[in-house]
């Protein structure tokens, strides 16, 4: 394996052009964390390059610095070969940059074509604008195979229609550089492969790719090139060729790490969970689950999979005492009202439920709040947080948070620090620190290692199944196919409100679970 440890080095011998983005000595910091610390890197022409990292390690930074959102206190960047100031995001589309970020930046109630010239209209009147973007946009779908209805709303398009979107928005403003921030986080497996053909046909078309996943599997997949980041320091630059994922992982966190869940077989018990045609509408009237019907039991993992929007999360709402609903929830055999009355998180928690949400700063945290308020937060009347009838004992709190920050490897291990100082990853920690050490009888987890990094992976995964060999009920959501094929010991996948079909996860595959992600059963399309 060739590998760069200098920061000024790279591991590939350098082209004959000017490279497309040199970042030289980048140094930023907020306030006493230094978020990049001496960074520079080497992305060639024509190329994939990916960057990876832990949580607080700086990948985000290090972009946003580059796409104009955050001024470098130090360094310099040059973009082919020309040293290019980049104060903000106009100057970095200015100069040949786009962004596809994680969390879409489109307006539902738009067209495709009024996204895409959104920001970028020639004149007052716009009939000129959207005449040209829907010529180019044809171009670019049949150059790039990014094709899409430019009438269509988005709000009516897939996931993966809306990444289109936004990719060719960049490609509209004529950007040859490409960062694409966690790209196959809400895709299906199929999503995710067309997404690989696109790149790849960018890359054949001379565009150049900056890749930010946690995934090692996309990294081998895609990349050409990989720079590693640790503590806002560019550890290593590899030929993706001369790697493995192992040694990846070894060089973000600076240890081996274990990248498949060892457990042994599931000893199932006594249902702790019994779900029985649970139907929710939304506010608007439409049903989002249609007659789901699911048991769990104790000492075992079911696994819910399916992409983003089918329903997931008003199972974990509903469940969680914060959404209201029809049919039958029952814990250990005493059934859970549903109507909204008495149906809260608070007596969820008094009847041995622990619920990790998806949303962590929606609905797991409070962000202006500190970490060890937010650790409260559902179990603020445990005996242990008592001082007596009238206060909460401030003491035992802190004093509580800062082992579970310890256990969880919370960064910076700071009681007192507001909830949005921290990184999205140790937001994550935070919440699952909270639940999981309450031993519940029954955890609700939703996309539990969300924006966590891979060695916090390791050690969530690891809880998860302490919690089951305990002989606890887990209810795993997750979009990521590869945690729930290693964590499961049931597949449930859902699809537009209903629930598909059940899989044991040793017998399937990601291509069948795809297709039933997709409404796609043996017996056709749903």
């Amino acid at each position: 394996m060739s590998v760069s440890t200098d920061a000024g080095r790279q591991a590939t011998a350098a082209p004959t052009a000017p490279y497309a983005i040199e970042l030289k000595g980048i140094s930023k910091a907020f306030g006493p964390v230094q978020a990049n610390k001496d960074i520079s890197i080497q992305v060639a022409k024509g190329s994939i390059h990916g960057i990876i990292g832990e949580n607080g390690a700086g990948k985000s930074t290090l972009m946003s610095i580059l796409y104009g959102f955050y001024k470098a206190d130090r360094g310099e960047i040059v973009i082919n070969g020309r040293v290019t100031a980049i104060p903000d995001s106009q100057s970095a589309i200015r100069a040949g940059i786009g962004m596809v970020f994680q969390h879409f930046k489109l307006v539902q109630n738009f067209t495709v074509l009024e996204n895409v010239i959104l920001g970028a209209e020639e004149g007052q009147m716009l009939a000129g604008s959207l005449a040209k973007a829907r010529r180019v946009l044809r171009e670019l779908a049949e150059e790039y195979e990014l094709e899409v209805d430019p009438d269509a709303l988005i709000e009516d398009l897939s996931v993966g229609h809306q990444q289109r979107v936004e990719i060719l928005k960049a490609l509209y403003r004529q950007a040859d550089i490409l960062i694409l921030d966690e790209p196959t986080g809400v895709l299906t497996p199929a999503e995710a492969d067309h997404l690989f053909r696109i790149l790849r046909g960018l890359k054949e078309q001379g565009k150049t790719i900056i890749l930010i996943t946690h995934k090692l599997r996309e990294i081998m997949e895609i990349t050409d090139t990989v720079s590693v980041m640790r503590r806002g320091e560019m550890t290593a630059t590899v030929k993706t060729a001369e790697t493995s994922p192992e040694q990846l992982a070894e060089l973000m966190v600076g240890r081996k790490v274990l990248l498949h869940v060892a457990k042994g077989p599931a000893n199932p018990g006594a249902t702790v969970l019994d779900v029985e045609n649970l139907r929710v509408k939304d506010d608007q009237g439409v049903e989002r689950l249609k007659g789901i019907s699911l048991k769990v039991r104790a000492g075992e993992i079911l696994g819910i999979a399916g992409v983003a929007g089918n329903g997931q999360s008003e199972l974990l709402a509903v469940l969680g005492g914060m959404q209201a609903g029809t049919g039958h929830i029952r814990i250990k055999g005493d059934e859970i009202d549903l109507t909204g009355k008495h149906s809260n998180g608070q007596t969820r928690r008094a009847r041995g439920i622990a619920h990790v949400p998806e949303d962590r700063q929606h609905l797991g945290l409070i962000m202006d709040f500190t970490a060890w308020e937010n650790v409260a937060f559902g179990y603020h009347h445990a005996p242990e947080y008592q001082k007596n009838r009238l206060f909460m004992d401030n003491d035992a709190l802190r004093a509580d948070t800062e082992r579970k920050m310890a256990t969880f490897d919370v960064r910076p291990p700071i009681p007192t620090l507001a909830a949005k100082s921290f990184s999205g990853g140790n937001q994550q920690k935070i919440v699952v620190a909270r639940e999981i050490e309450r031993n519940p009888d029954l955890l609700l987890v939703g996309q539990p290692t969300r924006g966590v990094d891979i060695g916090a992976i390791e050690f969530i995964h690891k809880q998860i199944v302490a919690l089951r060999d305990a002989g606890k009920a887990i209810l795993l959501v997750s979009v990521e196919l590869d945690e729930i094929m290693s964590l499961s010991d049931r597949i449930a996948v859902m699809f537009d409100g209903r629930i598909m079909g059940e899989r044991d996860p040793r017998s399937t595959n990601e291509r069948e679970l795809g297709l039933m992600m997709a409404g796609v059963t043996d017996g056709g399309a749903a």
